[in-house]
């Protein structure tokens, strides 16, 4: 990109860090603020904290309880920041922030929500990301998490069966499914099952979600992460969850600098909503 930025904001996947809300009382000092999210985090983090980092954040006042506020409590392994760290000190930068996956995807919906109906006010919208290996479902309602799942399914299934069916290296397979240049029959006999497999998966993922919370209903699809760059896969999940569904563009509302090449932007833009998340991050706070 030929940017002279150094400071980077990094984020780990959701499955490395123990996240807990919990209740305290406000007012508190922030030292004491400190030493209570410690003791607390002792309950819920099975590893000894001096193994951890540990980090909060002060959501507000607590829904039942006026005297009290909500406290996010974020750990994870050491080395799994570290090993973060030391990749981006190995490229030249500096990693100033530590995020979670998950948060910052929510970041970036803040800037799709105005393009949603009554800005998704008390809608339930399931963001569904579908990366290589795995699928992550998040539901959101006005703009906090009441649900994540995460299941083993994603890109890599389509790549090994293009392998499978045309002979070609991981790496061919890849480059192929990018650019096209397949066979008459790859849509037909490999794209399509693929994804009415996903469809299956998603509606699989939200039947989870309404069995076990007290919604039975979900307004919003967005389908971010590079499966969802595929052309109709909104139209089959859809069909496939009776739920409105739309690929998720933080990008859509915001100005393209001269060195941004639009099209390409657009179809990148699913897989790049925790980039987005990330980069809307202020580095002081």
């Amino acid at each position: 990109m030929g940017t002279n930025i150094k400071n980077l904001a990094l984020a780990l996947p959701s499955a490395a860090v123990i996240t807990k809300k919990i209740i305290v009382p406000a007012g508190q000092q922030e030292s004491d603020l400190e030493l209570q999210v410690e003791t607390e985090a002792n309950q819920y983090i099975p590893f000894a904290l001096d193994e951890v980092n540990l980090d909060f954040q002060v959501i507000g006042p607590a829904p039942n309880s006026p005297d009290d506020v909500e406290v996010l409590i974020a750990a994870s392994r050491k080395e799994k920041i570290e090993d973060r760290v030391a990749a981006a000190e190995a490229a030249g930068l500096k990693a100033t922030v530590m995020d979670v996956e998950s948060f910052a995807t929510q970041t970036a919906f803040e800037l799709i929500q105005r393009q949603l109906a009554d800005h998704g006010k008390d809608q339930n919208i399931a963001i569904v990301d579908v990366g290589t290996t795995m699928m992550n479902l998040n539901v959101l309602r006005n703009g906090q998490s009441i649900y994540m799942r995460e299941q083993p399914f994603g890109g890599n299934q389509l790549t090994q069966e293009i392998q499978r069916q045309f002979g070609m290296s991981p790496e061919e397979a890849e480059a192929a499914k990018r650019s096209g240049g397949l066979p008459d029959n790859y849509d037909s006999d490999v794209l399509a099952p693929f994804l009415d497999t996903l469809g299956l998966e998603v509606a699989r993922a939200l039947q989870f979600f309404f069995t076990s919370s007290q919604f039975n209903q979900v307004n919003q699809i967005l389908l971010a992460g590079g499966c969802a760059a595929i052309p109709g896969i909104d139209e089959i999940v859809t069909r496939r969850t009776s739920v409105p569904t739309m690929v998720a563009n933080p990008f859509a509302n915001m100005a393209l600098s001269s060195k941004i090449r639009p099209k390409l932007l657009s179809s990148d833009a699913p897989s790049l909503m925790v980039a987005c998340g990330l980069a809307m991050r202020r580095f002081d706070a």
